[in-house]
């Protein structure tokens, strides 16, 4: 889609659909306002300031638009980022809805978010919400797509940029993690990944199995053992800084299938296990955004890529295995495996010379009990870290939460014959014990692990969003970044 901004007076911007937006005790804009239609079904309490309502009026030759769009924002002290984007992202697919194919957003004068911030937000709103995913049924029609958008303000232009490499970063995360398994392989993932390389600029080097096992992936290979589809370990390297650090680490869970392994998982829905590969969906979206934004920070990116699944190489519970850091890990459950993999990133990443690190992944059931579907987890070895990555998440409009860390939890899934295990007593605690296991094998190093399992994967349509991936943790991601370059420049 082609995004642009316009400053001239609304009555001047041609579309097919002008969105306007209204809230609680406010008025329309004067141009529109003065519409015959538009009074008209203000007058019939056809037009709604109530959040995420939206009216579509003629405008009869009135504006050079065709259409005039009006986008209830409910309550003005209540808006922030999140809401700004989620009823941006409504009344674009509303308007798509009527027939628009270019769309114009007059971007509100807001008392307390900023211009260049609120612009960002409808932005990645529009974008996020007109997202189709790719169908594999013949002969069906996808909803043609809108092709242009155009925003319509002062100070708007930095906010407009920033928003559309996020929003177009999130969707890349969203499409390849809609993919189903036989058609994204460790080895598709691993050319998406040199296809975004290419594109923006960014230094890719791919392993494979015996790649793998001379880097010695251990962990990795473990959980591949039981797959035809051999495994891919991913690195991606952005030199903002020139090359000369100090670096920031992105770990992402690459599965691309989990069946659970031996510990197999039940059969309902587990369809749905083809997004067990978000958490890498989401690094490398934001290492495009990153680049393509030119943040001036060293950033490095891991992915291991493998699928889990049972065959008489499986392996078992009960084995003891080993990876790059050199830890024993028992095996409990072959279903825990997203923990091993990430272990091998995280350990790889740390010997790369890393200074702080982040994984994120669809790592675990628990996090829906201990969060439901609305925040994502973070666990520690570094409070000071984490209140960095909590920050983010919340400049970046995403949800999450900071989970206890004490040392207690990691006797939970102490081993009496190897370093550790990878499973807890009897499931307690299960975010901290899974986000605990990724940071003992990352040393000393600080690590933030994001569990994005609860909030990764939308099973219905919504008036914002398509059924499937969301993309979470890319904006999160980018924001993490651009901290990170922000810090490096007051040194």
């Amino acid at each position: 889609m082609l995004v642009t901004t316009a400053s001239e007076p609304l009555n001047q911007v041609t579309a097919d659909v002008l969105i306007v937006t209204l809230t609680l005790g406010a008025t329309l804009p004067p141009e529109v306002l003065r519409l015959a239609a538009v009074a008209d079904a203000l007058a019939h309490q056809e037009i709604s300031a109530a959040y995420g309502k939206t009216a579509i009026v003629h405008t009869v030759g009135g504006l050079a638009a065709r259409k005039v769009l009006v986008l209830g924002l409910g309550d003005g002290s209540k808006l922030n980022i999140r809401r700004l984007r989620r009823a941006a992202g409504i009344a674009a697919r509303a308007a798509r809805q009527s027939g628009a194919r270019h769309l114009a957003l007059a971007v509100p004068v807001l008392a307390h978010v900023a211009p260049a911030l609120a612009a960002q937000a409808m932005t990645e709103g529009v974008l996020h919400g007109l997202h189709q995913f790719q169908t594999f049924k013949q002969g069906e029609k996808q909803i043609p797509q809108v092709e242009t958008l155009t925003l319509a303000g002062d100070e708007i232009e930095s906010g407009m940029r920033y928003g559309l490499a996020v929003a177009e970063a999130t969707n890349l995360g969203r499409a390849v993690n809609w993919l189903p398994g036989n058609h994204l392989t460790p080895a598709v993932l691993a050319d998406k990944a040199r296809a975004v390389g290419q594109e923006c600029g960014l230094e890719v080097d791919v392993y494979d199995k015996q790649g793998c096992e001379e880097l010695g992936l251990g962990l990795l290979l473990t959980v591949n053992q039981g797959s035809t589809e051999e495994p891919r370990f991913i690195v991606m390297r952005y030199r903002g800084n020139g090359g000369q650090g100090p670096w920031l680490g992105v770990v992402g869970k690459g599965v691309t299938f989990d069946t659970g392994g031996i510990s197999i998982k039940p059969s309902a829905n587990m369809w749905d296990m083809k997004y067990d590969m978000a958490g890498a969906g989401a690094v490398l979206g934001a290492m495009q955004a990153i680049a393509n934004l030119g943040l001036r920070c060293d950033v490095l990116a891991v992915i291991g890529a493998t699928d889990n699944m049972p065959d008489g190489n499986a392996y078992k519970p009960g084995d003891v295995v080993s990876g790059l850091s050199g830890k024993t890990v028992e095996i409990r459950s072959t279903d825990a495996e997203g923990r091993l993999v990430l272990a091998d990133g995280v350990a790889y990443a740390r010997r790369q010379g890393c200074d702080r690190l982040i994984s994120v992944a669809t790592l675990t059931g628990a996090t829906v009990g201990a969060l439901g579907p609305v925040r994502f987890g973070l666990v520690t070895n570094d409070d000071a870290w984490e209140e960095e990555v909590f920050a983010a998440a919340e400049e970046a409009g995403e949800l999450s939460w900071r989970l206890p860390h004490d040392d207690e939890y990691v006797d939970l899934f102490k081993s009496p014959i190897a370093d550790m295990a990878n499973l807890g007593t009897g499931g307690a605690a299960g975010v901290q014990v899974g986000g605990l296991f990724v940071t003992l094998h990352a040393e000393e190093t600080p690590l933030v692990h994001m569990d994005i399992a609860a909030v990764a994967w939308n099973s219905a349509a919504n008036e914002y969003e398509d059924a499937g991936a969301t993309g979470v943790a890319v904006k999160t991601l980018v924001r993490v970044a651009a901290r990170f370059a922000n810090r490096q420049e007051r040194m």
